[in-house]
């Protein structure tokens, strides 16, 4: 294995350790904020950095399309290219291409596609993707697979899950063992433990740096998801990183902590900062609401983010009502630095043994809800 991960304790199946990659270090439990096309949307990367994130993913599919591999390899890579010397993983494409509907061929091999921007013609392989993800220099590659749809029943799932695990010792072959660098596997199998334990167990009989559970929240709703993550954490190999793709809400990411993930990454701080939601100790408020452009208060009177120091959720409101580009500027900062310190709280309670009581107080105070200003 080629990615250092020291496991440095536990309270009950959730998890405190450190990820060693080429391009730094990685506390776990962590939140990757997502940068698909280069970018953290509306915000710096020394901004990303300041939040507490620690690496950040990019998006395959997005990056072969504009600008190209080829051109940010040229350049030096996706790191200098966007400027993030931190670690950077990448996703495969998979989810992206199987979204496109119409403009996609699936086979056995890959997939063709069209580009949604241009119409132009490209293809995906395990081979390809793995290819594209080395010319970013990705610390974090992602195997290419199918993503499952939802909802769908157990025969589908399990062509989907095991044209997945052929692609995964695929891209397992073509990948480039180098110090600092890994290749993660992803279970798939939808909700059926059956499949997600077949999944799992090739996965482990391949050999990977770390395991992803993919093909949840898409759908199948928290209590599932759970259940879900209950049958199949326990199958992963316990001194390797185990990540979560695409989750996702607070509540989704304690929950999942607990039963043993140690990685996430998801849109939604970065898209609903975009879209005047925040996400607050008390639980999300809209600040295009008329309830607070009187309110003087700042969005979370415990957060240290700029937005929350500096400005009164009146002035969020008027710079969404007004359509200013500092309203999505600061709110997302503001979520990504949320969805940190629930990261940081989580890390500091699993050290100290207090992940029960730590979770109690952060489900108490979200189902309070926000209260108006007087």
């Amino acid at each position: 294995m080629s990615l250092s991960f020291d496991l440095m304790g536990t309270d009950g199946a959730a998890r405190r350790g450190r990820l060693t990659t080429a391009h730094g270090t990685v506390e776990t439990p962590t939140f990757m904020p997502v940068g698909t096309a280069g970018t953290v949307k509306a915000m710096m990367p020394q901004s990303v950095a300041e939040t507490g994130a620690q690496i950040v993913l990019g998006n395959t599919f997005h990056l072969m399309l504009k600008p190209g591999a080829e051109r940010v390899a040229a350049l030096g890579g996706l790191h200098r290219f966007m400027n993030w010397p931190g670690p950077i993983l990448t996703d495969s494409g998979g989810f992206q291409v199987m979204s496109l509907k119409d403009l996609r061929k699936l086979d056995s091999d890959g997939v063709t596609f069209r580009s949604p921007s241009d119409g132009s013609q490209h293809r995906l392989t395990p081979e390809r993707s793995i290819e594209i993800q080395n010319l970013l220099d990705a610390d974090i590659t992602m195997s290419f697979d199918e993503c499952t749809t939802w909802p769908v029943d157990e025969p589908a799932a399990a062509a989907s899950m095991r044209l997945s695990m052929k692609w995964a010792a695929r891209g397992r072959r073509a990948f480039e063992d180098r110090p600092g660098y890994g290749l993660f596997g992803i279970v798939q199998g939808s909700i059926y433990p059956a499949l997600r334990a077949e999944s799992a167990q090739e996965l482990v009989d391949i050999g990977f740096d770390g395991y992803a559970v993919g093909g949840l929240a898409v759908g199948e709703g928290q209590a599932m998801m759970f259940a879900t993550l209950d049958r199949t954490v326990p199958q992963l190999p316990g001194n390797r990183p185990r990540y979560l793709m695409g989750v996702g809400r607070p509540g989704d990411i304690v929950g999942a902590v607990k039963r043993g993930i140690d990685m996430f990454d998801c849109v939604m701080p970065t898209r609903s900062g975009r879209t005047a939601q925040g996400f607050t100790r008390r639980g999300e408020i809209n600040l295009r609401n008329a309830r607070h452009r009187d309110d003087p208060r700042p969005i979370d009177e415990q957060c240290a983010c700029p937005a929350c120091t500096h400005h009164s959720r009146a002035y969020l409101h008027h710079l969404i009502r007004s359509e200013e580009i500092l309203g999505a500027m600061l709110l997302t900062w503001h979520n990504l630095h949320y969805y940190q310190d629930i990261m940081r709280g989580l890390r500091g309670a699993i050290e100290g043994g207090s992940l029960e009581s730590w979770i109690a107080s952060f489900e108490s105070e979200q189902a309070l809800g926000d209260i108006p200003a007087n």
